[in-house]
């Protein structure tokens, strides 16, 4: 993922609403979201270049999620290992969250960098390889593109608004969650972060929603648990050069 928006205990009858985006390169081969046959617990994405996700969910009710991290300046580890596969063994192994993270962290410096939130859907917990800290997430909306959690990079800063405006109806609205994602408005000049882009990709990547020659978002995911413990997924994949989309739809009950 590349953008990611998460509301944890702050709507009476969803404990937790997720909105992420997926950018990446249009040639990198990815299966839609689906149940593994390989891992049949497990609903994913996955990247067929490298094996592993940037998002699932298990139907026990643990989920994990991650973004990169952007600075141009770092240099690159080309021999590092995928992070997506970061994602795929802690769904597959069902860790004890903060014990996952301690050991992400024993080996943070094998990887290029990342974000990385993951738990239960009850339980939250974020860390990044460019800190120390191991976050447990408390009651709150959250936000998270390429910089660390809550950095307010303005198309973040913008997402929250938007999503706080939602997350305060009684009834959330899937399609406007959606149109929120889909916002391809570029940050100011003078707002811009600086991560070593030149200015046309770093206006460009300043969007909720990018459109790239060769690169964009892919698609957007949306995760609502209900108070029930209902589980209610969308995944929307978009088809570069085309207004035509595609929507996948899960639902299922926590075991």
């Amino acid at each position: 993922m590349c953008l990611i928006f998460l509301a944890y205990n702050s709507h009476p009858d969803y404990p937790l609403v997720l909105a992420a985006n997926r950018d990446e390169f249009y040639d990198r081969p990815a299966r839609p979201m689906d149940i593994w046959p390989e891992h049949p617990h497990i609903l994913a994405g996955k990247d067929l270049q490298a094996g592993g996700t940037w998002l699932g969910v298990s139907k026990s009710g643990y989920f994990a999620m991650i973004t990169n991290y952007r600075d141009m300046r770092q240099p690159l580890k080309p021999q590092a290992p995928s992070r997506g596969k970061l994602v795929l063994d802690y769904l597959t192994g069902l860790f004890e969250p903060k014990k996952y993270l301690q050991a992400l962290h024993a080996d943070a410096s094998r990887y290029n960098g990342y974000n990385i939130i993951l738990g239960t859907l009850t339980d939250p917990w974020y860390y990044s390889n460019q800190t120390n800290k191991i976050i447990r997430l408390g009651t709150g909306i959250y936000g998270l593109s390429n910089a660390l959690l809550d950095t307010p990079w303005p198309k973040v800063r913008r997402g929250k608004e938007r999503f706080k405006q939602i997350l305060a109806e009684k009834n959330i609205d899937k399609e406007a969650l959606f149109t929120m994602m889909r916002d391809s408005t570029p940050a100011a000049d003078d707002e811009l972060p600086d991560t070593g882009l030149d200015y046309e990709k770093e206006k460009a990547l300043s969007a909720i929603f990018i459109r790239l020659p060769g690169y964009g978002t892919r698609n957007t995911t949306l995760l609502l648990l209900d108070k029930n413990g209902h589980v209610s997924l969308t995944e929307r994949t978009y088809i570069p050069d085309q207004e035509a989309q595609m929507d996948r739809e899960f639902g299922f009950s926590i075991a």
